[in-house]
């Protein structure tokens, strides 16, 4: 059987990947000019950006280092705020391409926290 710490840590790893491929087909498509304007963007706004978008990619390491019971709650805490976080922005993005990696990414969001909340030692 595979490690709980594994399991997590990949899907932090595919939540992640889900988020830049977002990204970058918005990019590729078009559309990212379309829906934000940069030009109003403060350090502070990027700074807050950069951190939000760096959390997927701590979890994938700390699922893997830090201890069982911290792990487990931070991986549940985590999950349900970009899990919420994901649900409240849906609405706003116009393409279907979007929501639907936003829906894949709180796929992996669910089994971060079913996994999480079921790991017993």
């Amino acid at each position: 059987m595979v490690d709980t710490r594994i399991i997590l840590s990949a899907l932090w790893a595919a939540c992640m990947m889900t988020y830049l491929l977002g990204d970058i087909l918005r990019i590729f498509s078009g559309d990212f000019p379309n829906t934000v304007s940069t030009e109003k963007f403060t350090q502070p706004m990027w700074l807050g950006i950069a951190v939000l978008m760096v959390i997927p990619i701590i979890m994938v390491v700390a699922s893997l280092i830090v201890d069982y019971p911290v792990n487990r709650w931070a991986n549940i805490i985590v999950a349900i705020f970009f899990f919420g976080f994901n649900l409240l922005g849906l609405p706003t993005y116009p393409s279907s391409y979007d929501k639907f990696l936003l829906i894949v990414s709180m796929v992996f969001n669910v089994l971060t926290v079913w996994y999480a909340g079921n790991w017993t030692l």
